[in-house]
């Protein structure tokens, strides 16, 4: 067997899983030990995020973000939600300082903020960003059984590790992750007739979407579905008992997800900020996603009895809840100086451009007890696109 670069323990992990369950395991299994595994993990033997990081997220982009996602806050709070923001996945904590110093601007500066993060090695990073609000952000080490005031999820929903199915030759398939025989340390995919949940699953879609009649002959059909993200929000659901949940990411609904164009799934890796096209490699070195299925988080949430508040892209939610604005009264402070000025907008134009993040990014809210329609989905909401029927009315 040939080894062109150092094991890592990391791999001999994964090694020594794929033996014990006798040669194969799940992608999801593969994908949580690559992002999760205890100290060897992606997210938790490193800072992945911030300038240096192998992918960008908004809240690093500028400080404008977390102070028009403020704007949607303060709404809320107005309306007789709780003033307390429990926030999933806080990377390095700007969201969280943008958005209480935009809240302080807006009269709010009694928000308590809360952290539930997976990653311990984030959490010094988080300290130093929020120094100035120390005495208004606690960590938790789990989600509370009862909650009331605003759930906060940027980019989590693509992180948790997902199902890869494959539809050929009339049948569902499993992906499943091997040893390369010859390469120690490298992984290999290989396939498992699909267990009845996940047949069953994406039976449906080939049904629903003709996958087979759609398809060239021989063509292999891969996606992905993921029912940790959808537990999550059941999760999440139980425990909102007044307030909203805002979960911000990349996705589509089904209708898109699944169509038979999008044939090659949408699984994906980063490192140094572009993508990989092996997610199998450089297992703990590199990060893995998919994107979110918005119909299935949607119907989760109903489900839990929330009401659906709304579905749009991002570009649309920061708009409605006032961006433009926003930028427009600081470009008026820096427009002496051309240099800070384009830093300014640029950001600005990545995070509305249909080119960059403003379409691709979806924002989708949930409220329990919340008779105030959610500003940042007055115009241009897109609920009607998931195909969920709105459940009894949880307000």
């Amino acid at each position: 067997m040939r080894q062109s670069r150092p094991v890592t323990e990391l791999q001999r992990l994964i090694a020594r899983e794929i033996q014990a369950a006798g040669g194969a395991i799940p992608f999801s299994r593969f994908m949580d030990l690559a992002l999760y595994a205890p100290g060897l993990g992606y997210y938790t033997r490193a800072t992945p995020m911030g300038e240096q990081a192998d992918f960008i997220t908004a809240p690093e982009l500028t400080p404008l973000f977390g102070r028009t996602l403020a704007v949607q806050l303060a709404q809320l709070f107005e309306s007789g939600v709780p003033p307390v923001v429990l926030e999933l996945g806080a990377g390095t904590g700007k969201l969280a300082r943008d958005a209480l110093d935009g809240l302080a601007a807006l009269g709010h500066a009694d928000v308590r903020w809360q952290i539930l993060d997976v990653s311990s090695s984030l959490r010094e990073a988080q300290r130093a960003t929020l120094a100035a609000h120390a005495d208004r952000v606690q960590w938790l080490g789990t989600l509370p059984d009862t909650f009331s005031g605003v759930m906060l999820g940027n980019e989590v929903l693509d992180a948790l590790p997902c199902e890869a199915l494959a539809w050929h030759d009339g049948a569902a398939w499993q992906r499943m992750v091997s040893e390369d025989a010859t390469h120690l340390g490298r992984f290999v995919w290989t396939e498992r007739p699909a267990p009845q949940g996940l047949s069953a699953c994406l039976a449906r879609l080939s049904s629903h979407f003709g996958l087979e009649r759609r398809m060239d002959a021989g063509l292999c059909y891969s996606t992905e579905v993921n029912p940790q993200a959808e537990a999550l929000v059941s999760t999440l659901a139980r425990s909102l008992e007044h307030g909203a949940l805002l979960l911000l990411d990349y996705g589509f609904p089904e209708s898109e997800y699944y169509h038979p164009e999008r044939h090659m799934g949408t699984l994906m890796a980063f490192a140094r900020q572009h993508s990989v096209d092996d997610v199998l490699a450089l297992a703990g070195e590199q990060d893995i996603t998919a994107h979110v299925d918005f119909s299935a988080i949607a119907q989760a949430g109903v489900q839990g009895g929330l009401s659906l508040a709304g579905y749009t892209s991002q570009a649309r939610f920061l708009m409605n809840c006032g961006l433009l604005d926003l930028a427009a009264s600081a470009a008026r402070d820096a427009a002496a100086d051309p240099l800070a000025y384009t830093q300014l907008i640029a950001p600005v134009q990545k995070l509305l451009s249909e080119a960059e993040m403003g379409e691709l990014f979806k924002v989708i809210g949930f409220t329990r007890g919340v008779d105030a329609q959610l500003l940042g989905f007055e115009r241009g909401d897109r609920s009607h696109r998931l195909g969920v029927a709105q459940g009894a009315d949880a307000r």
